[in-house]
């Protein structure tokens, strides 16, 4: 359920955003905001970093929850949350892409360069939450953390809808217009409705 927003323009409202790295600290926030389905279907994020396998078994007993756990008490980095005041609002996967087994597998967005890469796979926005602008801030969040931190490329496998209205399910990948407005360019069209995408921290 959505909390009373100030009556402002959503441009204000995203400027107000904020975004923190995954870590043992916000852990019980990460985990309101993926609820009891795990985001979707007790995914818990797990989706690019498990083989099909693993993933599919642990959709149950909390198996998807307990490895995404496992990486934030290792202080692996695996993501990054977006609040509004104090509320969780949004999340992306955000990790060196050779975190991401079902990167490394891909015979579409195989690698271009040689260079070190961190990727964004995926994203979840709360429902409450969407059609606010709440994906370009965040995108635009995670660029100055990676700034920050000495992270140089970006990455990331939008998809460019087929349809004038995605169903909010078929959105995960992330929308390319929402990576476009963040400042992102295509690098690679071996996919025509997902294009590979990059943002260079160090153009700026």
């Amino acid at each position: 359920m959505r909390m009373n927003l100030p009556d402002i323009p959503e441009e204000d409202f995203a400027n107000g955003l904020r975004v923190e790295a995954l870590s043992t600290t916000n852990w019980s926030q990460f985990t309101r905001l993926f609820g009891p389905k795990g985001a979707c279907a007790n995914c818990w994020c797990m989706y690019f970093r498990r083989s099909k396998a693993d993933f599919d078994e642990g959709k149950t007993e909390d198996g998807n929850k307990e490895a995404m756990k496992a990486l934030v008490w290792d202080d692996q980095p695996t993501g990054i949350i977006c609040f509004y005041e104090d509320i969780p609002i949004a999340w992306c996967a955000f990790a060196p892409r050779t975190d991401f087994d079902k990167l490394k597998r891909s015979r579409v967005h195989k690698p271009i360069d040689e260079e070190p890469v961190w990727s964004i796979p995926c994203m979840f926005i709360d429902k409450a939450y969407r059609r606010l602008g709440v994906s370009v801030a965040l995108l635009k969040g995670v660029i100055e953390y990676a700034k920050a931190n000495g992270i140089r490329i970006i990455e990331a496998y939008p998809t460019i809808p087929t349809q004038d209205k995605l169903p909010d399910a078929f959105a995960w990948i992330g929308l390319y217009k929402s990576f476009e407005r963040a400042g992102f360019e295509i690098v690679d069209r071996s996919s025509k409705h997902r294009p590979m995408v990059r943002f260079y921290t160090d153009r700026l």
